[in-house]
């Protein structure tokens, strides 16, 4: 494994994370999602993530019951604050009730005294940046929270922030959470810039596009039956008949290479030196191994020009 810097930070983060969206405490049975997470921690990734409303929690508990036999200080904890934990006024958002709350849930769920990074979920224009900033402030100081981070926020969203952070000498955000595949690329254009210019490193969701850049997916009538695509109707809407052709021309890129699609997906983002981490999602064991051999596949100019001329 390699790690990487987060940001201006001096936090170490293994270049594959492993997070728990749609997968620990829903889809994925215990089982398989343990030993997931055992085995990520074996191939040295040190970096996992969750949030509090992935499963109203219960991805949190899962996690939390899994890494306690791990020494804390072993790994890089995160979760996140922001949608709706409940039907009350107060239960969503970034007000500083709704982060001190949550925050407090969350390390009881996980049953950890802090944890390392503490996202911003979305940006919330219904409370003031001082506010929630100040509230994250307070965790730090609290020893409840390590870093800063947020998830999804625009360059110029993150810039008020820092400005707002500078302004009341309030911990400074070192992490941005986005969407990034080959696929999803709006962060090349500002954000990525954006965090080389101003300590803000990128753990990247999604890298894999739900699967669809694994090579699992065929056709769209061809779905198998244990895939995200077979039970969540969203992912299986992302499936169009041109990103499929675009995979199978990344295949034979890959099968060149002697690697798999997935991989040169993953090696391609983090040929960003921006990208601290492509955070993955894994319903077993089996699948932390295939991504954890991307790390240190270095991809030439000529082959990065070749999946330019794919994914245009």
């Amino acid at each position: 494994m390699n790690y990487r810097k987060l940001g201006g930070s001096g936090l170490k983060v293994s270049e594959i994370s492993l997070g728990s969206w749609l997968t620990y405490g829903g889809y994925v049975e215990r089982e398989n999602a343990v030993k997931a997470v055992h085995k990520a921690y074996e191939l040295g990734i040190n970096s996992f993530d969750t949030a509090n409303v992935y499963e109203r929690g219960a991805a949190e508990t899962l996690l939390g019951e899994t890494i306690k036999s791990f020494p804390r200080e072993s790994y890089v904890l995160a979760t996140k604050a922001f949608w709706p934990m409940g039907d009350g006024p107060n239960d969503r958002g970034l007000s500083r009730k709704h982060v001190i709350e949550q925050c407090n849930a969350s390390l009881k769920r996980l049953g950890v005294e802090y944890v390392d990074i503490f996202y911003c979920h979305r940006h919330d224009p219904d409370t003031p940046l001082y506010e929630t900033l100040r509230a994250i402030d307070d965790l730090v100081r609290q020893g409840k929270v390590q870093y800063v981070g947020v998830s999804e926020w625009t360059a110029t969203q993150m810039a008020e922030g820092l400005g707002t952070a500078d302004r009341y000498l309030l911990d400074r955000i070192v992490v941005n959470q986005p969407i990034y595949n080959m696929f999803e690329r709006y962060i090349e254009k500002e954000v990525i810039p954006f965090g080389e210019r101003n300590g803000i490193g990128q753990i990247v969701f999604s890298p894999l596009a739900q699967g669809l850049l694994t090579g699992k997916y065929t056709s769209m009538d061809d779905v198998p039956a244990d895939s995200r695509a077979a039970k969540l109707d969203w992912v299986r809407k992302g499936i169009t008949e041109e990103k499929l052709a675009k995979v199978r021309a990344l295949s034979e890129v890959a099968s060149e290479l002697d690697i798999k699609v997935g991989q040169l997906a993953l090696a391609w983002i983090l040929r960003q030196p921006n990208v601290a981490s492509a955070l993955v999602g894994a319903s077993n064991p089996d699948q932390v191994v295939e991504n954890v051999q991307a790390v240190g596949i270095e991809l030439s100019e000529d082959v990065i020009e070749r999946i330019e001329q794919i994914l245009k």
